[in-house]
């Protein structure tokens, strides 16, 4: 079964996500727990917390299908050693207040080289990072989301995700989140079944399905292989509906939050409908 939403906001506490998801008509969601855009934040209060728990059961999402999204400014694989202690407290900060709230993955941008060194190098700081917050977190799973490779970001080829998962000694806490507009941009080609096929086919030697624990739903406003992250609705970018229509019937993707963070969020729940359509048809 397919469990299909969007990121939504958390506008007034993370206890008004669930709410806004079933808004929507979504089965799973996104949300950030803090500004995604800040280093620090208060902590959750009791009150959050216990809102949460009580309007996601309200609702009827499984926490499972909620795919949280840590802060942008993170960068797991920073170069310097300031930067990389800096983003590591951050990412256990993250990791905690998804424990808080008894959810069970955390989604985030592997980081990025700056160019001050090698990328195998930033990489292995990569699963360091991912060890350190597993030994000091219980029960969420760091789900690392592929990059469309823009600048110098890491995670854009399954080859990298698949070295980070390589230095990750616990891999029952370690998975993928793959995104359909960064997979393309990134060179991986989505446009038809065929291409679906080699692409995912790809997926499934190199990383594993067995790995995968969430999707982001996006279409590309970029072309194959530009290496630019800008995402579009569905249907209306170079991706085009083929790939969703091919996810949709495909068992491999069952099971897992399926979510949208397409640009016009006043279509979510047509999106949405038309998805859940293809499954069925």
């Amino acid at each position: 079964m397919k469990y299909i939403g969007a990121h939504v906001s958390a506008s007034g506490g993370v206890q008004n996500a669930p709410l806004n998801a079933e808004k929507i008509g979504a089965k799973a969601f996104a949300l950030f727990t803090k500004n995604q855009r800040q280093w620090k934040a208060k902590s959750l209060t009791d009150e959050a917390i216990e809102g949460f728990k009580a309007n996601i059961e309200h609702v009827g999402i499984a926490l499972e299908h909620v795919l949280p999204h840590d802060s942008y400014l993170i960068n797991l694989g920073h170069p310097e050693t300031e930067g990389l202690e800096k983003s590591r407290a951050a990412f256990i900060d993250e990791m905690q207040r998804c424990e808080q709230l008894g959810l069970k993955l955390l989604n985030f941008h592997p980081g990025a080289t700056l160019r001050k060194i090698g990328e195998e190098e930033s990489l292995d700081r990569v699963s360091e990072s991912i060890n350190i917050a597993l030994e000091q977190t219980e029960g969420v799973t760091a789900v690392i989301e592929n990059t469309a490779g823009q600048g110098s970001t890491l995670g854009y080829r399954f080859e990298q995700l698949a070295r980070i998962i390589d230095g990750v000694e616990d891999k029952s806490r370690v998975g993928v989140c793959l995104d359909t507009c960064h997979t393309f941009v990134s060179g991986y080609d989505l446009r038809t079944s065929d291409a679906c096929e080699q692409t995912f086919g790809e997926f499934e030697r190199i990383v594993g399905f067995n790995y995968l624990r969430g999707m982001h739903l996006n279409d590309s406003k970029p072309d194959l292989g530009t290496r630019v992250d800008r995402h579009h609705s569905l249907g209306q970018g170079k991706i085009g509906w083929d790939a969703f229509r091919y996810i949709m019937r495909d068992p491999r993707f069952d099971d897992i939050p399926m979510v949208l963070e397409t640009i016009d969020d006043t279509i979510w729940r047509e999106e949405i409908q038309a998805l859940y359509q293809f499954s069925t048809e």
